[in-house]
């Protein structure tokens, strides 16, 4: 997400801040009484409008707020400060804000512990003991008593730095962590003595999209960008490079391992050092999907990069080895994934052999304690089995219920592995799994106030435009009433092949608990049933991924369960993009919308940051004329429409979000309060001090479900809380 151009509209601090001043006196609203129809008069701030245009392929397109995309200028500030108090005044006028916050606190306030891990001589875990902004690391040695390792909650008075990786040497002795402030993807690595918990010298800075792979105790893989010149937040970031630090020495001084030349250029490269510290295995890939990997044996001095895989066209990763034998996982010629295994020695894709095949389901694989647990999706439900590394089938494991399994990677010798489970209605409960005998025991059941039993949550398919079956899983109340009446959250991705498992959300109960509908349809674009079903929603065939989202509103319609009057659309991200997308497409389909930090301008998002990378799902507007049309028939930015009335939406971002720049949802924001008819809201939220999500303190979170939920039952004309 970075700006190619520097054109930026040329404007004064006062003419800007006179720009962003709101029609009437008080920024944004109205104080009249309360109108019985829940409508608030906004008057919106009056954006200024440049003259930018672009030419592509011989079409000029106007580009009126590209001076939003300067995020270090003091106009975009001010423009952000008013937009922000305009969103508050409204948001002020809600009557049970503060309620829905108290039904969002209660349902965090409950202690949360992670499955436990060893390291060396400590048994380590990760816990919440409920409203605390970070959750902490913990150690125990020989049974005894918890002691705290990490607290995040000192990084900062706020909680706006967060613990963004942990990584420990092969003795346990040293421990490697990562620190982000304000949700930065750019991030601080610092090396602790573990024994003594004090910090080393060896802070690293300006790490970017990166794993931490110790090598023995003797030093670190990592990967960053050079850092650009300008914004850190917006600049273009496009050749990632490998490193290796040795303990005891300065950042300077370095190794660059990979992706140091510009023949070698390449937008995303990890590091895999294997647990018996042979093998460095090397991902190289210039998309979010496909990469080339590369092997050297650090046994041996000076040993040459050996290539597994030269094609970028597939996914391949480093499961485990043994000996010489690698245990690769990739959809190499198997779209629902597979694991191969390969001598060392001649690791080209030509000498794999299949050691467990690809099935009509999609494969998550682990390893713990020498085996492998293989995690399939069955419409997009868990079932797990172990395996030998001989690729002999053990045994399935029983799973509780119906919902999704996290199986925990674990070192060969262990005896015992952990794996969370959960459902919409079920808190992600801890089990503990002898690795011999199959047998799972209850290791951690949260003492959550949600009950799930009042609840029910069921899966159903429906027909998308093009006849396509869709799953889609619908959770709410067991007394719930189907009447076309009830508040109804549709929340959808559909990219970048992730999928949209049954799990666990404290916030989502609170939606529950205040009587809505919850439901979740895992459309094309995301990776439920492999290869296939994401690449169905890429470039050319992007629309299907909003058809999906489209026809799963019209079931829930259909089938009573809401109306267009009662249902909301949510996503985040490239999900933002969806609810964008359709809600400009089809704008009577839905009451609100919520897009959550989006890529909402499709001309520009591979000119910021990493943006570039997300070509393969995308396309982007220079690849050719045919694509750049197609990509602008849905860009969002480019298809609000004068005289059409909007769903009343909230668009949410960040002011350090790095990953999908903050630009694309002020210059939504600007153009739709420019466009909406009508008495439907168009505000913008904009977190300070937060990024694209993660690290988010828990006291931001409640606020920001307060408001959202506010928002959205206001505007379906709810007058008071059930």
């Amino acid at each position: 997400m970075k700006i190619t151009s520097k054109a930026m509209l040329a404007m004064t601090v006062a003419g800007t801040l006179m720009a962003c001043q709101p029609k009437s006196e008080e920024a944004a609203v109205s104080e009249a009484p309360q109108k019985p129809n829940n409508v608030i008069t906004v008057d919106y701030p009056i954006t200024s409008k440049g003259d930018v245009v672009d030419t592509y392929f011989g079409e000029q397109v106007a580009d009126p707020y590209r001076w939003l995309e300067d995020d270090r200028s003091a106009e975009t500030e001010a423009w952000v400060t008013t937009q922000n108090k305009t969103t508050q005044n409204y948001l002020k006028n809600i009557p049970y804000r503060e309620e829905i916050a108290k039904v969002v606190r209660d349902l965090l306030d409950y202690e949360r512990v992670s499955a436990p891990f060893t390291e060396g001589d400590y048994t380590y875990f990760y816990k919440n003991d409920g409203l605390q902004n970070q959750s902490l690391v913990y150690r125990s040695k020989d049974g005894g008593e918890p002691e705290v390792f990490i607290d995040p909650n000192k990084f900062s008075d706020d909680g706006t730095v967060s613990l963004a990786g942990l990584s420990f040497s092969a003795d346990g002795r040293m421990a490697a962590y990562q620190t982000s402030t304000g949700g930065s993807d750019w991030r601080q690595v610092y090396v602790m003595n573990t024994e003594t918990k004090e910090l080393l010298n060896d802070k690293l800075e300006n790490v970017k999209f990166s794993g931490l792979s110790w090598y023995k105790n003797e030093g670190i893989y990592y990967s960053s960008y050079d850092k650009p010149e300008g914004s850190e937040l917006s600049q273009k970031t496009d050749q990632h490079k490998l490193y290796y630090h040795k303990i005891g020495t300065a950042q300077a001084d370095d190794v660059k391992v990979f992706g140091h030349t510009d023949a070698e250029k390449h937008r995303y490269i990890g590091a895999q050092v294997s647990e018996d510290d042979r093998f460095l295995l090397v991902s190289a890939a210039n998309s979010t999907s496909g990469n080339r990997a590369f092997l050297k044996d650090l046994s041996k001095p000076n040993a040459a990069w050996q290539t597994v895989i030269e094609t970028i066209d597939n996914d391949v990763s480093m499961l485990t080895s043994k000996g010489d034998n690698l245990y690769l996982m990739t959809n190499h010629n198997a779209p629902n994934s597979k694991i191969v295994v390969v001598d060392a020695k001649s690791p080209g894709v030509e000498n794999w052999k299949d050691l467990i095949p690809e099935t009509e389901n999609v494969l998550s694989p682990s390893s713990a304690g020498g085996y492998i647990f293989a995690e399939y999706m069955v419409d997009a439900i868990s079932k797990v089995y172990q395996y030998n590394l001989d690729g002999e089938q053990l045994r399935e494991i029983e799973l509780p219920d119906i919902g999704s399994a996290g199986m925990s990677d674990t070192k060969v010798d262990a005896k015992t592995s952990y794996y969370t489970f959960s459902n919409y209605t079920t808190p992600t409960t801890i089990y503990a799994l002898d690795i011999a005998t199959g047998e799972s025991t209850l290791f951690n059941k949260p003492a959550s106030k949600f009950d799930g039993s009042k609840f029910v949550s069921k899966q159903v398919f429906y027909k998308s435009k093009d006849g396509t079956q869709v799953p889609m899983i619908i959770t709410h109340r067991k007394d719930t009433k189907l009447d076309g009446t009830n508040p109804t959250m549709l929340y959808g991705y559909g990219g970048f092949n992730i999928s949209l498992t049954p799990s666990f959300s404290s916030t989502v109960a609170a939606w529950l608990e205040l009587g809505g509908i919850y439901a979740v349809p895992n459309i094309r674009g995301g990776g439920e049933y492999g290869k296939a079903w994401h690449k169905a929603g890429t470039q050319m065939q992007k629309q299907n991924v909003f058809d999906d989202f489209i026809a799963a509103a019209e079931y829930l319609i259909d089938n009573k369960y809401t109306s267009s009057d009662y249902l909301a659309l949510r996503g985040g991200s490239n999900g933002g993009l969806l609810v964008a997308a359709v809600m400009t497409q089809r704008p009577e389909l839905a009451k609100v919308a919520l897009p959550a930090v989006g890529v909402l301008d499709m001309l520009r998002y591979h000119t910021f940051t990493a943006g570039a990378g997300w070509a393969y799902d995308y396309g982007t507007s220079e690849q050719s004329e045919e694509m750049y049309k197609y990509i602008k028939g849905y860009s969002p930015v480019h298809n609000v429409k004068p005289g059409v009335e909007y769903p009343a939406t909230m668009i949410t971002t960040a002011d350090h979000d790095d990953r999908v720049v903050p630009a694309h949802s002020f210059k939504f924001a600007a153009v739709l309060q420019e466009f909406q008819e009508g008495n439907n809201p168009t505000l913008i939220r904009i977190e300070t001090d937060a990024g694209h999500g993660a690290g988010t303190p828990i006291s931001k979170t409640i606020e920001q479900y307060a408001d959202l939920y506010g928002f959205v039952l206001f505007n379906m004309g709810v007058q008071e809380l059930k």
